[in-house]
């Protein structure tokens, strides 16, 4: 029997770039992205249209969503927090919104300074206003659990999932936003996700984070329930900056190598993904936490006199 295709969302210019404290030039992002276009991936979260002064290292968002150029197949989203970014992003073209609440009071009082009611009522007004001209998505931030609250019951994240399924929303995204997910909590929760709805045409991605060094075993557990799409960073990049202890997400690189190592079609075109890999130290001016770049992969065998 076939093995299912895996599709992989490239968040590095959005989630990753955001905790970087230089701010990378404009036109390096655009290419940057003209790049892994043509890697293979499904989506590309390109940028935000948040508030520059809140995230200043994405004040360029129209920038770079009008200096990019498309390739077919590819969906270029956005994240959009408010009614003013849906307007920004129609503008330039977005394919695709990614709206984000969170399911912990806590988290969501400290990232978007008010509570989950007022969220979905923010939220709701996006989706009437944008829904019916591009497809929407929403991330359901500290699904695994809150730094601050503790593990959020599957029910509770469950409920907001269905009352934007409701909305008519073309997909949800779970999110790890603190590394606190294991492999078991992952299953129990995707099998709860699918239970929901199984529709074909309806995203369920999961996001993860490798803060407690858990994300490649939570990518797996969450595949062999059956979902096939995931964010990921080139590098390992990112964090939630309203989340204490939060870091970067998994790593492209390494997670497209070991679902290949499986088996698993994920439609990425690894060769030149490492070699964009291998040049984001000096872009971002830094080392990077992912693993591939550092030993290659498993396929790369080496002469005896270099082994010990």
């Amino acid at each position: 029997m076939s093995q299912p295709r895996v599709y992989i969302h490239e968040v590095v210019t959005r989630d990753g770039f955001q905790m970087e404290r230089v701010f990378i030039p404009t036109p390096a992002k655009i290419d940057l992205i003209n790049r892994l276009s043509r890697c293979g991936f499904a989506k590309i979260e390109v940028t935000s249209f948040t508030s520059p002064k809140a995230i200043p290292m994405l004040r360029d968002a129209e920038l770079v969503m009008g200096g990019i150029e498309r390739v077919p197949g590819v969906v270029y989203t956005v994240l959009v927090p408010n009614l003013r970014g849906a307007e920004r992003a129609l503008d330039v073209g977005a394919d695709e919104m990614n709206l984000v609440m969170s399911v912990s009071e806590s988290h969501n009082r400290s990232n978007l300074k008010m509570g989950r009611e007022a969220s979905f009522e923010a939220l709701s007004k996006v989706i009437a206003f944008a829904g019916r001209r591009v497809p929407i998505t929403i991330s359901l931030s500290c699904s695994f659990g809150c730094p601050m609250e503790g593990t959020v019951p599957i029910a509770e994240v469950l409920g907001w999932a269905g009352r934007f399924i409701g909305l008519g929303v073309s997909g949800i995204t779970l999110c790890d936003t603190t590394g606190m997910a294991h492999p078991a909590q992952v299953a129990l929760l995707a099998q709860a996700a699918l239970t929901l709805n199984r529709s074909p045409e309806f995203e369920w991605t999961m996001h993860f984070h490798n803060t407690r060094g858990m994300g490649l075993a939570n990518t797996l557990s969450a595949v062999q329930q059956g979902i096939v799409r995931f964010d990921s960073a080139m590098g390992g990049l990112g964090g939630c900056p309203y989340a204490p202890g939060a870091t970067g997400n998994i790593c492209t690189e390494d997670t497209v190598h070991m679902l290949e190592a499986m088996g698993l079609d994920t439609g990425v075109r690894l060769d030149g993904l490492l070699t964009l890999a291998r040049e984001l130290p000096a872009l971002v001016g830094h080392e990077v936490p992912g693993q591939l770049i550092k030993a290659g992969r498993i396929t790369d065998l080496h002469p005896m006199e270099h082994l010990s």
